[in-house]
C-alpha cells in the first residue's frame, strides 16, 4: 500500500497574499481522495520529533532559540514565516513524517510526505521556509539506528538544497545530488556531492536528457540502500520563483523516470514535496498530484503499462 504522511498541522496560517501556497497541503489529499487515486487508508498521521532526534542534526543553540521563541528577528525573517510555537511544532511533525516515510518505503518500496523537502535548513539556522531539515534528520536517524548504510538524496527542486549540502558535507554515507537553477536562490550556493546548474528557461527535453544521463550512473556507482526524492514542482515554467521552463507533463515525466529507476534497482524511495509557487494554485496542486498518481500506478497498479505519463514521450529522448 502507498503510505502517505498527512496532518492538519502541515497547513500553517499565513497572510492571504503570502508567497507560500500553504493551502496546497489540504488541496492535494482532497483531490487524490475525490478522484479515487487513494483512499483514507493510505494516510498515516506522523509522530513528532523528539528533542534527541532534532539534535542528531541541529545544534543545541538553534534548538534552544526555537523552543524558547528567542530566535532573533533577522533569523526568523530569513525563514519567511511568522515565528510561533505552532511553527516549531509543525516542523517537528513534518520532519518525523519524512523519517516514517523512509520506514514505510523500506516495507512497500515507496512512501510519500504531503509536506517535507525543507532542504534550506542548516544545522544552526533556518531559511527559505525551512525550520528543520527533514531529509537530513531522517537520514541521520536511519544511519544512527542501523537502518541504512548508504543514502542517496535526489533533489530536483529548482532551488539548490543548500542546507542538505552543508549538513552532509562530512558524511560519506549520504550522497547529495542537486539539480537546480544556476541563477536563483540561494545566490550563495553550497557544495553538494553533485550539483547540476541549469540555465534559465531549460525545457522538458533538455532537462530530462540531463537527468537520464546522470541518475542511472549515480545509482549504479553509489548503490544506495534508500533514496530520498525531493519532487518539487517549482521547475514549472509558470512558477513565480523558478525561472526554468518545464511543462506539467515534463514534470510528470521527470517523476516517472526517477520512480522507475528506483523501482528497477529495487531501492526504496521516500518522496517529499519541496516547493511550488505558480500563480495559479491549480498548476501547483495538479503537478504535485501527478507524483502521487505515478507512485500508486508504478508501484501498486499491476495493470499499469510501461509508461503512464500522458505526454512527454520518454522513448524519444535517448539515455
Amino acid at each position: 500500500m502507498l503510505k502517505i504522511a498527512y496532518s492538519d498541522i502541515f497547513c500553517y496560517s499565513v497572510p492571504e497574499k503570502h508567497r507560500f501556497p500553504m493551502q496546497k497541503y489540504t488541496m492535494i489529499p482532497e483531490r487524490l481522495l475525490a478522484e479515487g487515486t487513494i483512499s483514507a487508508d493510505n494516510f498515516f498521521a506522523p509522530a513528532r520529533l523528539s528533542e534527541a532526534e532534532i539534535l542528531t542534526t541541529h545544534t543545541q543553540e538553534y534548538w534552544y532559540k526555537l523552543k524558547t521563541q528567542t530566535l532573533p528577528r533577522k533569523e526568523a525573517r530569513a525563514i519567511g514565516f511568522e515565528m510561533t510555537p505552532e511553527l516549531v511544532e509543525r516542523g517537528r511533525y513534518i520532519a518525523h513524517a519524512t523519517y516514517e516515510c523512509a520506514l514505510y518505503a523500506q516495507q512497500y518500496g515507496v512512501a510519500m510526505n504531503v509536506a517535507g523537502g525543507t532542504h534550506h535548513a542548516f544545522a544552526d539556522h533556518g531559511e527559505g521556509f525551512c525550520v528543520f531539515n527533514d531529509v537530513c534528520i531522517a537520514s541521520n536517524l536511519l544511519l544512527n539506528r542501523g537502518l541504512a548504510q548508504k543514502i542517496l538524496v535526489v533533489d530536483l527542486d529548482v532551488h539548490q538544497g543548500n542546507g542538505n549540502a552543508n549538513i552532509m558535507t562530512d558524511e560519506p554515507r549520504v550522497f547529495v545530488f542537486s539539480m537546480h537553477g544556476a541563477k536563483n536562490y540561494p545566490f550563495r550556493k553550497q557544495v553538494s556531492d553533485l550539483d547540476i546548474e541549469l540555465d534559465n528557461d531549460t525545457g522538458d527535453e533538455e532537462y530530462l536528457q540531463i537527468l537520464m544521463d546522470i541518475l542511472p550512473r549515480l545509482i549504479a556507482d553509489f548503490v544506495p540502500d534508500i533514496i530520498f526524492y525531493q519532487s518539487a514542482v517549482d521547475v514549472l515554467a509558470t512558477d513565480k520563483l523558478g525561472k526554468l521552463g518545464l511543462t506539467i507533463e515534463g514534470c510528470k515525466a521527470r517523476d516517472e523516470y526517477v520512480l522507475r529507476q528506483a523501482k528497477a534497482a529495487n531501492i526504496p524511495v521516500a518522496i517529499v514535496m519541496g516547493g511550488g509557487y505558480s500563480e495559479d494554485i491549480e498548476d501547483v496542486v495538479e503537478a504535485h498530484c501527478n507524483t502521487f498518481r505515478l507512485a500508486q500506478q508504478i508501484f501498486f497498479d499491476k495493470t499499469a503499462g510501461e509508461s503512464v505519463a500522458s505526454a512527454a514521450n520518454l522513448a524519444t529522448i535517448k539515455s
